[in-house]
């Protein structure tokens, strides 16, 4: 038997959910059934369920029926943000999604980590944040602990180990900054 890794002894911290076993079982439920079978329109509804729920969903968010939210109750959206098709807000910390931020299809946010020094292998939550107009394109990972910059692109199939700096253009795995993300004259 490993001593490095010793799951019998595994427990959650009293209150790591955040909510009830209950809470969460029914949040589940729901998120399986009305969230995920609601019209692709009914962006209204999905938000409203969100916040029944104690997500803090600012106005016209647009999240998918297919995208997953662990527990809703530790996600903040800000205003005109987009949540795409199967991404995943891996919300076991808290998550934060600015205003006209984009959540490309398949992406991965991943709000916690485990201890790996532990035996116990205790859960770690560390929060992701996603600033004002960002764009996490299409299936991409952003580790624990890591802050996207406002307006900063993070280019598709990425892996976000470390925080990235505002307005830039960012790819690779490891994802660094490779570019200013330059504003187009709109005239």
């Amino acid at each position: 038997m490993s001593a490095l890794q010793r799951l019998d002894q595994f427990t959650l911290a009293p209150g790591q959910r955040g909510r009830s076993a209950l809470t969460v079982q029914l949040w589940w439920i729901v998120q399986g059934t009305l969230f995920r079978w609601s019209p692709q329109v009914a962006y209204g509804f999905r938000r409203w369920l969100l916040r029944c729920f104690g997500a803090r969903v600012g106005r016209k968010v647009l999240v998918r029926p297919s995208a997953t939210i662990t527990y809703p109750w530790k996600v903040e959206i800000g205003d005109y943000a987009w949540i795409g098709d199967d991404a995943v807000i891996y919300s076991l910390g808290p998550i934060h999604i600015g205003a006209h931020a984009v959540i490309s299809q398949r992406s991965y946010l991943c709000a916690a980590d485990h201890d790996p020094a532990r035996p116990d292998f205790p859960l770690r939550e560390r929060m992701v944040r996603i600033e004002d107009g960002a764009w996490v394109a299409t299936d991409v990972f952003i580790a624990p602990d890591v802050t996207v910059g406002r307006e900063t692109v993070v280019g598709a199939r990425s892996s976000v180990f470390r925080s990235l700096p505002p307005g830039m253009i960012c790819h690779g795995s490891p994802c660094r900054p490779v570019r200013p993300r330059a504003a187009r004259d709109a005239s």
